[in-house]
């Protein structure tokens, strides 16, 4: 249940909670202020990305491109992300396996 995960806040301007999780697959939210960063990393997690509000603009590996409400993408395990929020919003993101370090 929702209430079972805290709130993070990873970076400045960010907050994370885990919505659902699993050993195979986890839901996570994570909320921006305008100019609030998401620095750039990777992981071996393959992710999929959701836009449920705001706008973004990502780099993924060599490329960048901005994003809005109802766009999504995915994140191939490995590679290299990060995002600015162009607008206040909200990301969900599924990683699978699950994400042991966000518990």
């Amino acid at each position: 249940m929702l209430k079972d995960f805290p709130v993070h806040h990873p970076d400045p301007g960010v907050t994370r909670q885990v919505l659902a999780d699993s050993p195979e697959l986890m839901v996570v939210a994570f909320r921006f202020d305008e100019g609030a960063e998401g620095a750039l990393h990777s992981h071996p997690h393959v992710q999929s990305t959701y836009v449920r509000s705001g706008r973004f603009r990502f780099f993924l590996g060599d490329d960048t491109f901005e994003i809005g409400p109802g766009d999504s993408f995915v994140i191939p395990s490995g590679a290299r992300h990060g995002c600015v929020c162009l607008e206040p919003g909200e990301l969900i993101d599924s990683f699978t396996p699950r994400r042991d370090d966000f518990l």
